[in-house]
């Protein structure tokens, strides 16, 4: 089976713990004793506290909302699942960053009493700018708008309007009701007008093939392995995950940075030899020439070379409470390498909500503006809207190693 990741994010109470609590509920993928736990514990109007399948800090509970990222897995017999529930406050826009830098889709809530609101805005604006490819509007809490038919038109009308800017793949509206399972899992008896699938149906079926990037093959070296045993004598390994396309045995590759070129002599896995290797498979890479390759180094194929510079331009969402100014350093961290490096400018802030460019000199925590960036040696890297596992990197404060950036890079300059 396949594997999807997804966000669900939306403002304060729109009810994402309870959809995710009811995803894992009826798709029966609660242990026991976890149901009779919170059976003791809460109910709701008559019924389980779903939310608190999620919101497992004890804080947390105390504030009725959502304060960190919290990650669940299930699976269905036609795929597996990582959720990530995002917090609401927009205080927290970096715990959204966080969770959507690697999904696939995002499920935005919206709650049907109040429509699109400035939150909207935001979490879409975020998903936008990471690049998730697929978005599903939930238009949560149907039953408090006695399941209204115009009511959905009129918030997806409102949606669509505000997000016609957005760069989205696909766009899905559900009308649902989490707390009582209305189209989330089974079809609602309440909705009879709703002709589309259900949440679940819809995440079971989406396609993820067409997303993937197959004509750039990257392969970012993490180990170099040599045995040096008699048996091993010569032995000399590249070890690493292939980030994006395929690499075959008898390609023509280029290592980045410092452009030495070879041919692939040999793949091995943990089975043994294999004849190609693709995303997401780890393997060891043998090469016919010996040529100085060490950890960070990127091997690709001579057919599509990513871009090689010193100079960055970057799109960083700021995650410290000490404020960026130009001129700090950072280690900018990025696939398997890492490398000192210094702001050389920040371009300009953006405000999330209207989607403005404003000037700015400084970032401060969650704010998401565009920097100039300079490394102490030269990095190979694509486009983050051409592939996010090679145009993606986090900065990380030296002094603390605490990650203070994350970001998507635009171009170099």
């Amino acid at each position: 089976m396949d594997l999807l990741r997804f966000i669900t994010a939306g403002s304060v109470d729109d009810g994402k713990s309870t959809l995710i609590g009811r995803l894992l509920y009826d798709s029966k993928s609660v242990f026991q004793d976890q149901l009779e736990a919170i059976e003791k514990r809460d109910q709701v109007n008559g019924q389980i506290n779903l939310a608190l399948l999620t919101d497992g800090l004890k804080a947390e509970r105390e504030q009725g909302i959502t304060i960190d990222v919290a990650y669940k897995y299930f699976s269905t017999p036609k795929r597996k699942f990582i959720i990530a529930d995002a917090p609401g406050h927009i205080q927290y826009t970096r715990n959204m960053v966080t969770g959507a830098s690697n999904s696939d889709l995002a499920i935005i809530l919206i709650d049907s009493r109040k429509g699109v609101i400035e939150q909207t805005y935001r979490h879409s604006y975020i998903a936008s700018l990471l690049r998730i490819p697929h978005v599903i509007i939930c238009v949560n809490k149907m039953d408090l708008v006695e399941f209204s038919q115009e009511r959905f038109e009129e918030i997806k009308k409102d949606y669509i309007n505000f997000a016609s800017d957005l760069d989205f793949k696909g766009l899905e509206f559900i009308p649902i009701s989490a707390l009582n399972g209305d189209n989330v899992v089974d079809a609602s008896p309440n909705m009879p007008w709703w002709k589309g699938k259900t949440l679940l149906g819809y995440l079971e079926d989406l396609e993820l093939e067409e997303d993937e990037n197959k004509h750039d093959a990257r392969f970012p070296v993490q180990y170099v392995i040599r045995p040096q045993t008699e048996e091993h004598h010569d032995f000399r390994g590249y070890a690493g995950q292939v980030r994006s396309g395929v690499f075959k045995k008898g390609d023509d590759i280029v290592v980045l940075p410092n452009g030495h070129r070879s041919k692939i002599k040999s793949i091995l896995t943990h089975e043994g030899e294999v004849e190609e290797a693709f995303a997401p498979m780890s393997v060891t890479i043998l090469l016919e020439d010996e040529i100085d390759i060490s950890r960070g180094d990127m091997i690709v194929t001579e057919k599509h070379v990513p871009n090689v510079s010193q100079d960055i331009d970057a799109d960083l969402c700021w995650m410290d409470a000490r404020a960026l100014v130009p001129g700090n350093k950072y280690l900018f961290r990025q696939t398997t390498g890492s490398v000192k490096a210094a702001v050389r400018e920040i371009t300009f802030r953006i405000d999330i909500q209207t989607h403005h460019r404003l000037d700015a000199s400084q970032l401060a925590l969650n704010e998401i503006g565009r920097i100039k960036i300079r490394t102490a040696k030269p990095i190979a890297f694509d486009n983050y809207s051409e592939n996010r596992g090679t145009g993606s990197f986090v900065l990380v404060d030296e002094g603390t190693n605490n990650t203070v950036g994350a970001g998507m890079i635009t171009g170099s300059n």
